[in-house]
């Protein structure tokens, strides 16, 4: 059985240059990023609870410089 393709998407506050990165979240198991610029580049793949933790890390700012 084939895997089906990532159904890609990015922020709708994204600036209209795309520089932003794109998720896709359709394929059972992984959360899939990519940089919007560069579609054909490399991706990187997490754990749903990985990304989970991640995006909690962002919104309480444990990112920030």
């Amino acid at each position: 059985m084939r895997e089906p393709k990532p159904e890609w998407r990015k922020a709708t506050v994204s600036a209209a240059e795309g520089q932003c990165v794109e998720v896709s979240t359709n394929i059972p198991g992984k959360v899939l990023v990519r940089d919007s610029k560069n579609p054909n580049g490399p991706v990187l793949t997490f754990a749903p609870g990985e990304w989970t933790a991640f995006l909690d890390g962002a919104g309480k700012g444990e990112f920030d410089i």
